[in-house]
């Protein structure tokens, strides 16, 4: 399977995430949650103009400065005997398959408390909170990330991958399911109840993740988790619901509301810029 994975890399991860994203869009025009702000315009408007330009941006990036990335990683420390996995007697189909199932869940705990950190860290919300500024909630808003962030954070998975030597396949899967879990949690769709219920018990949903865009600081410092939902579980950052109304709740944040904040060339000045919006940066 690491073979397949390796050869195939690039094709099944643009698959899966055009796939999701085309998904996400579709139920997005079903069966939307929340009405879109300006929804007279044009769908791809000045917002998601930058949003997925931000997107682009990003993509080169990583492939010109990391072209490696964390699976060039994660081949280099098994080579070199590094990590983790790398140390331990994980041989066999049965203990390799535990092996890869361990990496993905400590990348993602890993992915957590990153995210955790996003929000603490005052220089980190600086780059973060161009994520958090959109005004809106949809599929959009999951590849809305700041260039230097999306750099950052890929410094990071690739530390986080050599110290637990975590398997080639790991990766490549973790990355697969964790771009297209990013895609679901952020949708503007309707779930029902039942099935969202259910799903939060293991994995982050739209409903589960909404609370987290809240312009509540109570309820943006929640809900972190981007695939699992037990790490807010376990450490005590989980809110099961906002206080507002779901379909008209206020999202983004103040200070970053006007639609001149929304283009692409504000977004990737905005770390560099002073706000009101802080690291205290929501209402109470």
């Amino acid at each position: 399977m690491t073979a397949f994975l390796l050869d195939h890399e690039g094709w099944l991860r643009l698959a899966a995430f055009v796939g999701m994203l085309i998904a996400m869009l579709a139920w997005e025009r079903l069966r939307p949650l929340r009405a879109e702000p300006n929804s007279g315009r044009p769908w791809l408007g000045q917002r998601r103009i930058a949003n997925f330009g931000l997107a682009a941006i990003d993509t080169i990036l990583l492939r010109l400065l990391l072209p490696g990335a964390a699976v060039g990683a994660a081949l280099w420390a098994q080579v070199n005997g590094i990590g983790l996995f790398n140390g331990s007697s994980f041989v066999g189909p049965v203990a390799g398959a535990v092996a890869l199932l361990l990496a993905i869940v400590l990348l993602d705990l890993a992915v957590w408390v990153q995210h955790v950190a996003s929000h603490k860290l005052p220089v980190l919300w600086r780059l973060h909170r161009v994520h958090h500024s959109d005004v809106h909630f949809d599929a959009t808003t999951a590849i809305r990330f700041h260039p230097i962030e999306i750099l950052a954070s890929m410094i990071y998975k690739i530390g986080v991958v050599i110290v637990l030597g975590a398997p080639a396949a790991a990766v490549i899967v973790f990355e697969i399911v964790l771009n297209a879990s990013a895609l679901f949690n952020h949708g503007n769709v309707q779930l029902p109840t039942a099935i969202d219920r259910r799903l939060r018990a293991i994995i982050v949903t739209p409903d589960f993740h909404r609370v987290h865009h809240s312009v509540r600081r109570c309820e943006t410092d929640s809900n972190y988790g981007f695939f699992l939902s037990v790490w807010d579980r376990l450490f005590g950052t989980y809110r099961s619901r906002p206080q507002d109304d779901p379909v008209r709740m206020p999202m983004g944040l103040d200070g970053w509301r006007q639609e001149t904040a929304q283009t692409l060339p504000a977004l990737l000045a905005q770390p560099f810029k002073g706000s009101k919006t802080t690291v205290g940066r929501v209402v109470p």
